[in-house]
């Protein structure tokens, strides 16, 4: 079997010579028959990169050539190597063509022939859920924000005028990031609490006419149960213009609660508080499943409590440089959760992030 030698003479003679000894064992070594493994073998044999023949070669010819032979040695070894890689190539053909089991060539994909096909999953409920919530304000003009997860402390809270003692800043209930005692109170980085911030942030980069929803994930410090989860979806709504009234509010939040759960649905709206909103205003949707007789449902009340809504206080405003004097706005806020559990009559909040395929099925 051959084995590279060590040069001591890099003349030509001795480049010949030696360079005819290494195609002479190349041509014994890829004429002989063999099967598949036995081609692999040879393959390896000339072609393995740590310790192939033409490894050897390179390494102790053409790195140990004196410099002024290096460039002959050099154009010596390529000329070598692809002859090495010719005949490797010319072997399995051979081989394939007798059928004695390379069939590398005839195993190739064929792209005009059609796929195994996959089966295709159903959207996740609360997707599904938020499409058809975008799908409602997008048909009325609005268009889509979004925002980072990791916030700041000045978009989630004080650009939303929540005072620094307010009690939404709260480890008990925030998701705050740690190791930024040093930093600014401002500047120390939580998990968002609300998609609010996408519309501080928005209102930052447009003039008015704003018309924006915010849909995404948000984050906080709640133990899971059956109404509560430390992650879940939100969509957030902004409108800012002239004349911008509590009556378009109201107009547009009853249409889309009618567009989601029907026609026949009716909308309350009570007085409620909300530091980035004056005044502000609890919605209820009259009860879907009973026709207001109540149930169990809406706890025997008629009404569901949905979403948080009202007018834009102008010290919000303020933070993104609007005139208060000229611009008014409103702004509402629902849990995606909250409305695919009411859509799809589900009961524990837990069953949307368990992954049960049980559960999941039945969306399909």
């Amino acid at each position: 079997m051959y084995n590279v030698p060590k040069l001591e003479d890099y003349s030509p003679e001795a480049l010949d010579r030696a360079s005819r000894e290494l195609l002479s064992a190349l041509e014994e070594e890829t004429s002989a028959g063999r099967d598949e493994a036995g081609w692999k073998a040879l393959r390896d044999r000339w072609m393995a990169r740590k310790n192939g023949i033409l490894t050897q070669i390179n390494d102790g010819w053409l790195k140990a050539a004196p410099a002024a032979s290096k460039r002959e040695v050099g154009q010596r070894v390529n000329q070598l190597k692809q002859q090495v890689e010719q005949a490797i190539e010319a072997a399995q053909q051979r081989l394939t063509a007798a059928g004695t089991g390379i069939k590398l060539e005839a195993e190739r994909i064929d792209i005009t022939m059609p796929g195994t096909r996959r089966e295709l999953g159903a959207r996740h409920p609360v997707l599904r859920t938020m499409d058809e919530i975008v799908s409602v304000f997008t048909a009325m003009g609005y268009s889509i924000a979004e925002g980072p997860e990791a916030e700041s402390d000045y978009y989630n809270f004080e650009a939303l005028n929540f005072p620094p003692d307010h009690p939404a800043r709260d480890t008990q209930d925030t998701l705050f990031i740690a190791g930024q005692q040093r930093r600014p109170q401002r500047d120390r980085m939580l998990l968002r609490t609300h998609t609010s911030p996408v519309q501080v942030r928005s209102m930052e980069r447009m003039q008015p006419p704003v018309r924006i929803i915010c849909p995404g994930k948000v984050h906080r410090n709640d133990a899971p149960d059956a109404t509560h989860s430390p992650v879940f979806h939100q969509l957030e709504g902004l409108c800012v213009d002239t004349n911008i009234t509590m009556a378009d509010l109201k107009g547009t939040l009853d249409h889309a609660m009618k567009a989601m759960f029907g026609s026949t649905v009716k909308t309350s709206f009570r007085p409620s508080f909300f530091p980035f909103t004056e005044p502000s205003a609890e919605v209820s949707i009259s009860c879907p499943f009973c026709g207001q007789k109540g149930c169990n449902k809406c706890k025997g009340s008629g009404w569901i409590e949905l979403l948080g809504s009202g007018m834009v206080d102008p010290a919000v405003f303020g933070f993104v440089g609007y005139d208060p004097a000229k611009y008014s706005g409103f702004a509402f806020g629902m849990g995606i959760e909250r409305m695919a559990m009411l859509r799809h009559n589900i009961d524990d909040i837990q069953q949307f992030f368990l992954g049960d395929v049980r559960f999941l099925e039945q969306f399909g």
